[in-house]
């Protein structure tokens, strides 16, 4: 009986290595942070979160210092430092606000944060948006850090209590990146404003008429931040409907008397509002902009091609095409209306209002203590204008009272 043998050809296959994330960035202290959050997040993942979060993890770290680093030398340092607080918090803070740590680290390591140069504050702090619009990235002081860490475990408690409905800021990470032994502390907070919707007017709201008007410097910006004196000369009222503003006044006013109980003031409320007839205007000049272009280009190619014959050309991909893509744009809904849990602070306008708005807004600054230099400057400025002016720096519960009053004014 004769047998078979079946011969197997060996394949060869050429190993390809996995890509790796270069981090590059234009600035050094840029690519450590994207590296530390790839590293941080990374090692997370390996890390059982704790049944029960106990004091010393509100006071926990992690760092790891890099020396002589051969890797990715033309966008790295090769020595340096990244330190995270807190972070099994801040994981489970993240998780509360729904944020997943994967596409949280991919928003953050895909590609370098965009600088927002003109949003600087006059504290100097400098902005920087992931790319995907998700995430603003703020420079901050040691004295700031330490504030974070005075109030974060007040601040956990208030967002379970919440259930994560809340007007504060979403406080998603906090690093130090050391280069060049230049300590830089970096803050990851949610953005208020939309990623898919262009914010038109943008106000900065205190409650306070003293000093609380946009310079000219200010109003030169493309998009300037207009204040309480500018929305009174606008005449604006934000028109949501009766319902969405007893919803929004009750989480406001509980936020309000947490910060008041810990004795937090200055603090303001971020405006953006996007107009949906504006946006439509301006997708439409987009469109017709690109429609010119690539005619121009197509025609010259026809002309300079052996033949000149007409060629199958594909539609060009519009502002608009691209929202009518986008898994988080309903097409079948009035504007491209947002799908439900894609925003977080979108608020509609009212049926009733004239014209078609969106409104995003949320408490900002949160950190500053009534402390002594807070009470001196009341009383300067007390001196300065009268103890009956509406000055910024009063009391904490004045201050939130007279912040609620006004917001709860210009809310129709």
């Amino acid at each position: 009986m004769s047998s078979k043998l079946t011969k197997h050809k060996t394949k060869k296959v050429k190993a390809v290595q996995q890509k790796k994330k270069l981090f590059r960035a234009n600035e050094p202290v840029l690519s450590v942070f994207m590296w530390g959050v790839n590293y941080s997040i990374t090692n997370l993942s390996h890390v059982d979160e704790p049944s029960l979060l106990l004091p010393e993890h509100f006071k926990a770290f992690s760092k790891v210092r890099v020396d002589n680093s051969n890797y990715n030398k033309e966008n790295m340092p090769s020595h340096f430092r990244v330190k995270e607080y807190c972070p099994l918090v801040f994981r489970n803070i993240r998780e509360r606000f729904n944020v997943c740590d994967d596409e949280f680290m991919n928003s953050l390591t895909k590609s370098q944060p965009i600088d927002q140069n003109e949003t600087s504050g006059k504290s100097g702090a400098r902005f920087f948006l992931s790319e995907d619009k998700l995430y603003i990235i703020k420079t901050v002081t040691s004295e700031e850090v330490e504030a974070v860490h005075a109030l974060l475990a007040e601040y956990h408690q208030h967002v379970v209590e919440q259930h994560a409905k809340t007007l504060l800021p979403q406080y998603l990470a906090m690093y130090r990146v050391t280069v060049n032994d230049t300590e830089n502390y970096l803050l990851v907070m949610r953005n208020v404003f939309s990623p898919f919707r262009t914010v038109h007017t943008k106000y900065d709201i205190k409650g306070s008429l003293i000093d609380r008007a946009a310079t000219d410097k200010e109003k030169s910006k493309d998009l300037p931040t207009f204040k309480d004196v500018d929305l009174i000369n606008d005449d604006l009222k934000i028109s949501i409907g009766e319902l969405a503003k007893e919803e929004f006044m009750e989480t406001l006013q509980l936020d309000v008397d947490w910060l008041t109980k810990l004795k937090l003031m200055d603090y303001s409320l971020l405006i953006g509002i996007h107009d949906c007839d504006r946006a439509l205007v301006e997708a439409e000049q987009a469109e017709s902009e690109e429609n010119g272009e690539r005619e121009s280009s197509d025609d010259a190619e026809l002309s300079s091609s052996p033949g000149g014959g007409a060629r199958g050309l594909t539609p060009p991909q519009s502002p608009l095409t691209y929202l009518s893509k986008n898994p988080n744009i309903d097409p079948d809904l009035d504007q491209f209306a947002v799908k439900s849990g894609a925003e977080l602070y979108g608020i509609p306008s009212a049926e009733e209002s004239e014209k078609p708005l969106f409104y995003y807004m949320a408490l900002i600054d949160i950190l500053t203590h009534y402390g002594m230099k807070k009470r001196t400057a009341n009383a300067a400025k007390q001196v300065k204008h009268g103890s009956g002016a509406e000055i910024s720096t009063v009391k904490p519960e004045q201050y939130a009272k007279r912040f609620t009053d006004f917001i709860n004014k210009i809310i129709d």
